[in-house]
């Protein structure tokens, strides 16, 4: 007998995407670029162990819109990153994948070409490329994890991982940390709200089974093992800033509280910096002035920076982009971005001489 429709009642199509084994055979991981993650995340476990007296910093564009104008950024980090090694690790901010409010531009994965075409398996395909070419560099990269499928694609390539502050509260992404390889770092929430970072903490840091899919892209219970080096990241909130030194202490009493490591990055962007990029370097100068003055707990920071300072909306005409300026949140321009960071590097190196 004929039955009537019952499910996907809403869904328009299914588009077949290739498997993360095919795109990882298209795209193969060299042997360099595996050293330059292997090494990446090995430099930022040892820093939340406090084997490693440095300092890290997620600097780079808000998000990808433009591989050239990311690759040129990412040359002049690696080179950058180089002058100021014995003091900090810099790791190149990389997000494919933007979280909306509302509506608006998802990110380069669901649509490479800024147009609402969402060639997504385009998008994914060329978002590994990149992200091979600054491994190539030697440069470790950083990204978001949003969608939970995405890390089978392109986890192996990334260092350092962001749960943001749209889903910190979200079991699913919890669960994904806590199999993910890299140090994961939970933001607060958009309220501000300290303890459900803790709250994620504890969960991501223990083993979780869910549903997902595998290599082979078939659905899968993935059975994890839990994510030792997960830490918190503030990056203020609807109430306000909260990086001085007494949400310093805050955040280090509800950490201690609930028997976790004292590892905390400050995100200078977002609403510590009240959504103003020119406010940037003064967050990052308060939370390093903590850092010199003898808190240990602070461990890393996030830039928002491109090739230029400010931001763009996406204009219908794609030919009328800006090289080099973002396309999301304002971003500082290049040079002020090396300009903070050496100075950084100055001021760490007084107190950290080279062994």
């Amino acid at each position: 007998m004929a039955t009537p429709e019952i499910e996907n009642l809403n869904v328009a199509a299914f588009d077949t995407m290739p498997t993360p084994q095919e795109m990882h055979a298209l795209f193969p991981l060299s042997e360099k670029a595996a050293n330059t993650v292997r090494a990446g995340r090995k430099q930022l476990e040892e820093i939340l162990a406090h084997k490693d007296k440095r300092l890290f910093c997620i600097v780079g564009p808000c998000s990808i819109h433009d591989t050239v104008a990311g690759f040129d950024y990412a040359q002049r980090l690696c080179a950058l990153s180089h002058k100021v090694k014995d003091s900090m690790v810099l790791v190149m901010r990389v997000y494919f994948e933007k979280p909306r409010t509302s509506v608006g531009w998802k990110g380069f994965v669901n649509d490479p070409h800024l147009n609402d075409s969402f060639c997504i398996a385009e998008g994914m395909q060329r978002a590994r490329q990149f992200l091979l070419e600054v491994a190539g560099l030697g440069l470790p990269a950083a990204a978001e994890a949003l969608d939970p499928v995405s890390p089978q694609y392109l986890g192996d390539l990334i260092s350092w991982t962001a749960i943001g502050a749209r889903t910190t509260e979200s079991q699913t992404h919890r669960e994904m940390a806590s199999g993910l390889s890299t140090p994961v770092g939970f933001k607060n929430g958009i309220d501000g709200n300290v303890d459900s970072m803790v709250n994620a903490l504890l969960s991501a840091m223990h083993p979780h089974s869910f549903l997902g899919i595998n290599a082979q892209g078939l659905s899968s219970i993935i059975r994890t093992k839990g994510n030792p080096y997960c830490h918190i990241v503030l990056r203020g909130g609807q109430s306000g800033p909260n990086y001085s030194s007494a949400h310093i202490a805050q955040a280090e009493a509800a950490l201690q509280k609930a028997k976790l490591p004292c590892n905390i990055v400050v995100d200078c962007s977002h609403a510590n910096s009240q959504k103003n990029h020119h406010k940037q370097p003064l967050v990052f100068a308060d939370c390093l002035q903590q850092r010199i003055e003898g808190n240990p707990s602070i461990v890393g920071f996030m830039l928002e920076s491109f090739l230029e300072e400010g931001h763009q909306s996406i204009p219908k005409d794609l030919s009328q982009l800006h090289y080099g300026l973002s396309v999301t949140d304002a971003c500082m321009g290049w040079q002020s971005t090396e300009s903070l960071l050496l100075e950084a590097h100055d001021k760490l190196m007084q107190r950290m001489p080279p062994a």
